[in-house]
C-alpha cells in the first residue's frame, strides 16, 4: 500500500509499508515496519472507516469523531441495534450470558475495524492475513483500526515461551551477547570487554586464539543457539516400546505388535517369521533376539507366500519394517491431525538429555553474566529477573555501564507491565502452550501497551478471566495507559470490580439468545446503577443479597467426614497438609501462580482416582483419605465438541429420543423409516447439499470464507422429505423433527410432553437456566458458562453421596446473576450428597462458599503454602490472606462468636 506524508523539509514523499513475518516464538505474529518515514513526533491516525492512512498535523477539535456510531446491527442475536460507542474511553459492555455482548464488540466493532484497515492493504497482503467477513449491519461510522485481544488466543506452537511472546528474551540475548563473559575456542574465559559492542574480534590472552563474540542470534534457540538434539524444542520424541506391544499376552499372528495392523502392513507377521521369530507364542514369551528384531530388525526383504482374493498364493518380496520403523514413517507421512493422533499414541516425549531442557546447544550455555548461563537467567521468574537485572551493572567495567544501564532500563520496563498484571510468578522459559488462557491474553495486552499506539481501538473479551481481585488495580491501570496514548478500549466483561472502572457502559440484555439482544441502558456507571431496566446496577451499587445460599457453621463442618491430602512439595508449591469437610462446597483461592492447581488437579484429583483404581497415584502425594469418595468428575469451561455436528439435541441425548418418537409415527413406518433415517449425522433425511451441517462455506479467494445457512434446508440440516413427517404436540398442532429441533428448550418441552426422558432432561436444561437455547445450536459455540452447565445437566437428577465434583473456575463468562444460577447448581449436587470443589477468583462465589482454603501469599515462588482456611467470615479475619481482605469488603459483618481462622501466615 501506498500513501504520501507531508514533510515540511522535503515537501511530499511516497513511502510504502512493508509487513512481513516477524518469529519472536509465535510464528503466527506479524509486524509492520514503515519504510522511509521517521514516525517519532507525528500524528499516524488509522481510519477504519476511511480509505486512507494520514500523517501530518490534526485536523480541528471540532471536526473529530467523539463516538463510533452504529446502526442496525443484526449479528448473531442482536435486533437491529443502534449504538454510539465513545472514542477514547474505556468502554464496558455488559450483560447475561449469550445476550450479545460478544456479537457487539467483536462481531461488529472489531469486524468491521480490522476488516476495512485490511481491505486498504494489497491483494497479495491480505491474501496472507486471515480477517474478519462483513458484519452484519447498516452502517458503522468512525471506527479505527481495531486490535483484538480474545478470551481464548490461540496457543502458541512448541517453540514459544513466556520469554519470547513477551519478547523478554530478545532483551536477554542482548544483554549476554554485549555483557557476558565469553569463552575462546578453546575454552578460556575472557572477562566482559566492550569491544564485543563495538563489533572487534577479541583476543584471548591466555592462548591467542582471535575469534568473534556471539550475537544475539548466536543465543537464540530457534536459530543458530539450538541445541543439535532436540533442534531447540527441549524435548525429543522417542518410540515408547511398551506402547508398540501394549498386549504382551498376545501373539504376534494375533496382532500383538500394534503399528503393522495400523498402518497397512498386516503381512509383517509373515515377513518377520522369516527371520526366525516366533509368531504363535505370546509376546511376553520371545527371546530377547526375537524381540529386538521385532523392535529393531534390518531393512531386509524376504519372501513369503500371499493368497489373492480368488485364492491363488503367489509368492512375493516384502522389506521388512521393524515396529519402531513403522512409527517413524507413519510419523513423517501423517498430514492432518486425525493422522498425527494415531501415531502419538507410540511417541513419547522426553526432556533432552543434552541440554536438559533448557533449549541452548552447550556454546550458547557457555556465556555468563553475573556469574550464570542464559539457560539460568531464563530458568528465573519474571520477578526474580526484576531483582536481578539491576545487580548486574555493579560488576562491569566502567566504560560498559551506560551501555548496561540502558538494556537494563529496557528489560525493567518491559517486565515491569507485566508484572503490573500479575504474571510475576511466571518464569521466562515457561512454554506458551502451558500458559492459561487469561495469562496468555494479558501477555498480550502489555505488548500492546509497549507498542505505544495511538488511534487504535482494543476490543478486550473478558480481560479479567484468571485474575485475583488483587491484580484488577493493575490491569486497570494498564488499560488507563493505552487510553493516555489516544486509543480506544471496548471490553466486554462481568467482573463488577472491572465493570466499575468504565467511563461508558452499555449494558445488553434483558435475556439470552433470541430473548436478548437489545441495549437495555447505556451511560456512566452512576446512571447504570440507578437505571430501572439494568440488571447488573444492583451490583454495580453494592445493593444486591452477595450470600443467597444456607451455609454451613463452622462447627457443623466435618460432621459428614473429612477428606485428607498430604503431599511433598512440588515445582513452587511446598508441602501441603490439607482437611477438607466432606459434602460441603469449598472454594480453593489464591493469587495466579499460587499452587491451586497443583493442589487440586495434580494432587488430589489422580490420587483419588488412583486410590479407586483408576491409573497411578502422583509420586509426589503422600497420603489421600476420602472415606465414601469413589467417583471424581473434573469439570471445566472447555468447548463441548469440535464441529457443528455437536448440538444440544445431541449431547443432552434428546435427538435420539425424538428420532425414535418419530420413527415411531405413522408417516415414518409408511416410507419403512427407522430411527437411524433421522440421524442428521448419517441418516437418509439429511439434507444431501450441506450433509447435515445446516451451513455451507463460499469461498471468495483473498476475501475470507462466508459461512451461509445452506440454501437447500435453510440450516435445517435436513432434506423436504423430513418435514413431511410430523407428531403432535401439546399445543393441538403438529410439528417435524426439524421445526422441533430449531425451537428453544423452553419452546420444546410442550412438544414433548408424552417423552418422559426427553421432557425431564429439557426441563433440567430449563432449571439451568438453558432454556433460551435452541436444540439444534452448535455446541462448540456455546459460552463456557452454557457449557459447564449443560455437562452437568445428566448429574442433577443421581445420587452423589459417592461423588466429588471440581470446577476449574466455574464463574468464568458469566454475569453475576448466572453466577446465582451456578450457585443453585453447586447446591443442588451437594445436596445430593456430593462434596463440590471450586477453584475460583469471584468473591460472590466465594462469599457463599462452606469452606475456603486460601494459598499463596503470592504466585510461584512467592506462593505455594495453605495461608488460611476457614468460613467466609474466617478468612475475612485472617491477617495473612489476600484473598481475605477482599472478600472482608463483599461480605456483611461476620458473626460475633464465630471461632478464630485457622490463619497459617507464620508457618515457614
Amino acid at each position: 500500500m501506498v500513501f504520501y506524508s507531508h514533510c515540511p523539509l522535503a515537501g511530499p514523499r511516497r513511502s510504502r509499508i512493508r509487513a512481513g513475518p516477524h518469529d519472536s516464538g509465535d510464528a503466527n505474529s506479524l509486524r509492520y515496519s514503515f519504510q522511509g518515514i521517521n514516525l517519532r513526533g507525528m500524528n499516524l491516525r488509522v481510519g477504519g472507516d476511511v480509505d486512507r492512512m494520514t500523517t501530518g498535523s490534526a485536523a480541528p477539535a471540532d471536526d473529530v469523531p467523539l463516538s463510533i456510531q452504529v446502526r442496525g446491527a443484526r449479528v448473531h442475536n442482536l435486533r437491529n441495534v443502534d449504538v454510539d460507542v465513545p472514542l477514547r474511553q474505556l468502554v464496558a459492555i455488559a450483560g447475561v450470558s449469550g445476550s450479545g455482548k460478544s456479537s457487539l464488540a467483536l462481531g461488529v466493532l472489531y469486524a468491521e475495524g480490522s476488516r476495512r484497515y485490511i481491505e486498504a492493504l494489497s491483494t497479495y497482503t491480505r491474501r496472507r492475513m486471515s480477517h474478519a467477513a462483513r458484519a452484519a449491519v447498516d452502517s458503522v461510522r468512525h471506527v479505527p483500526a481495531a486490535l483484538a485481544l480474545r478470551q481464548r488466543p490461540g496457543v502458541a506452537g512448541v517453540r514459544s515461551t513466556f520469554g519470547t511472546s513477551t519478547e523478554l528474551l530478545n532483551v536477554l540475548r542482548v544483554m549476554f551477547s554485549r555483557l557476558g563473559s565469553h569463552l575462546c575456542p578453546n575454552g578460556h574465559r575472557q572477562s566482559p570487554t566492550i569491544d564485543v559492542a563495538a563489533n572487534l574480534d577479541l583476543t584471548c590472552p591466555v592462548c591467542g586464539a582471535v575469534f568473534y563474540p556471539p550475537g544475539a542470534e548466536s543465543l537464540a534457540f530457534n536459530s543458530d543457539g539450538a541445541c543439535p538434539t532436540c533442534s531447540g524444542t527441549g524435548t525429543v520424541r522417542e518410540v515408547d516400546d511398551a506402547a508398540l506391544v501394549p498386549d504382551v499376552g498376545k501373539t504376534i499372528a494375533d496382532g500383538a505388535v500394534a503399528p503393522w495392523s495400523m498402518f497397512g502392513l498386516t503381512v509383517m507377521p509373515q515377513v518377520v517369521a522369516e527371520f526366525g521369530v516366533r509368531t504363535d507364542v505370546p509376546f511376553r514369551d520371545l527371546t530377547d533376539t526375537e524381540r529386538d528384531i521385532v523392535f529393531h530388525g534390518p531393512e531386509e526383504k524376504r519372501q513369503i507366500t500371499v493368497p489373492s482374493k480368488n485364492g491363488k498364493l503367489f509368492e512375493l518380496n516384502f522389506t521388512y519394517r521393524n515396529a519402531r520403523l513403522a512409527v517413524q514413517e507413519a510419523l513423517h507421512n501423517a498430514t492432518s491431525e486425525k493422522g498425527l493422533a494415531r501415531v502419538n499414541r507410540f511417541v513419547s516425549a522426553q526432556t533432552c538429555t543434552s541440554c536438559h531442557g533448557t533449549r541452548l546447544s552447550e556454546q550458547a550455555r557457555s556465556t555468563r553474566v553475573a556469574g550464570i548461563d542464559l539457560a539460568q537467567a531464563t530458568a528465573k521468574s519474571l520477578d526474580e529477573v526484576i531483582a536481578w537485572a539491576p545487580t548486574v551493572a555493579a560488576g562491569l567495567p566502567t566504560e560498559m555501564q551506560p551501555m548496561a544501564r540502558q538494556i537494563i532500563d529496557q528489560l525493567l520496563a518491559m517486565a515491569y507491565r507485566l508484572h503490573q498484571l500479575g504474571l510475576g510468578y511466571l518464569t521466562l522459559d515457561r512454554a506458551s502452550s502451558t500458559l492459561s488462557t487469561g495469562e496468555r491474553q494479558r501477555t498480550q495486552l502489555a505488548r500492546a501497551v509497549r507498542n505505544e499506539t495511538t488511534g487504535v481501538l482494543y476490543v478486550l473479551d473478558e480481560p479479567s478471566i484468571g485474575l485475583h481481585p488483587a491484580n484488577v488495580d493493575g490491569l486497570v491501570g494498564v488499560m488507563r495507559d493505552l487510553l493516555r496514548d489516544g486509543n480506544s478500549i471496548v471490553l466486554v466483561d462481568h467482573d463488577v470490580q472491572v465493570l466499575r472502572e468504565a467511563d461508558w457502559l452499555i449494558e445488553i440484555g434483558p435475556g439470552s439468545g433470541t430473548e436478548g439482544g437489545t441495549i437495555l441502558t447505556d451511560g456512566t456507571v452512576d446512571t447504570v446503577s440507578t437505571h430501572p431496566d439494568s440488571l447488573i446496577g444492583d451490583f454495580l451499587s453494592r445493593n444486591a443479597d452477595t450470600i443467597v445460599r444456607d451455609r454451613a457453621d463452622a462447627a457443623s463442618m466435618f460432621v459428614h467426614g473429612t477428606i485428607g491430602l498430604a503431599t511433598r512439595p512440588i515445582h513452587t508449591v511446598g508441602a501441603l497438609d490439607v482437611a477438607l469437610p466432606k459434602g460441603r462446597l469449598i472454594a480453593v483461592t489464591g493469587m495466579s501462580g499460587s499452587g491451586k492447581t497443583t493442589m487440586v488437579l495434580d494432587s488430589l484429583v489422580p490420587a483419588l482416582r488412583a486410590a479407586n483404581g483408576d491409573g497411578p497415584a502422583p509420586a509426589h502425594v503422600v497420603a489421600v483419605t476420602a472415606p465414601g469418595v469413589d467417583r471424581v468428575q473434573v469439570v471445566d469451561a472447555t468447548p463441548i465438541g469440535t464441529n457443528v455436528r455437536s448440538t444440544v439435541a445431541t449431547y443432552s441425548g434428546v435427538l435420539d429420543d425424538l428420532r425414535k418418537a418419530y420413527a415411531a409415527t405413522e408417516g415414518a413406518i409408511d416410507r419403512g423409516l427407522a430411527a437411524a433415517d433421522f440421524s442428521y449425522n448419517t441418516g437418509s433425511l439429511r439434507c444431501p447439499r450441506c450433509e447435515g451441517t445446516g451451513q455451507i462455506v463460499l469461498d471468495v479467494q483473498f476475501l475470507p470464507d462466508v459461512d451461509i445457512p445452506c440454501p437447500d434446508c435453510d440450516g435445517s440440516r435436513y432434506a423436504p422429505a423430513a418435514h413431511d413427517i410430523q407428531r403432535p404436540a401439546a399445543d393441538g398442532h403438529t410439528v417435524s423433527l426439524p421445526d422441533l429441533l430449531g425451537r428453544t428448550v423452553r419452546e420444546a418441552v410442550d412438544a414433548v410432553a408424552d417423552l418422559p426422558r426427553a421432557l425431564k432432561m429439557l426441563k433440567i436444561l430449563v432449571e439451568l437456566g438453558l432454556g433460551y437455547l435452541t436444540l439444534r445450536e452448535d455446541t462448540p459455540a456455546l459460552s463456557g458458562g452454557e457449557a459447564q452447565r449443560l455437562k452437568l445437566a445428566s448429574e442433577l437428577g443421581r445420587v452423589q453421596s459417592n461423588a466429588m465434583f471440581v470446577f476449574d473456575e466455574p464463574s468464568v463468562g458469566l454475569h453475576p446473576l448466572d453466577t446465582r444460577i451456578l450457585l443453585d447448581v453447586l447446591e443442588r449436587l451437594r445436596a445430593k450428597g456430593a462434596t463440590v470443589i471450586v477453584i475460583e477468583h469471584d468473591l460472590d462465589l466465594i462469599a457463599n462458599a462452606d469452606w475456603i482454603v486460601d494459598l499463596g501469599p503470592g504466585g510461584g515462588t512467592a506462593g505455594g503454602r495453605i495461608v488460611a482456611a476457614g468460613t467466609p467470615e474466617q478468612l475475612s479475619a485472617a491477617e495473612h490472606s489476600l484473598t481475605g481482605r477482599y472478600l472482608a469488603r463483599t461480605l456483611p459483618a461476620p458473626p460475633a462468636d464465630d471461632t478464630p481462622v485457622r490463619d497459617r501466615g507464620d508457618t515457614p
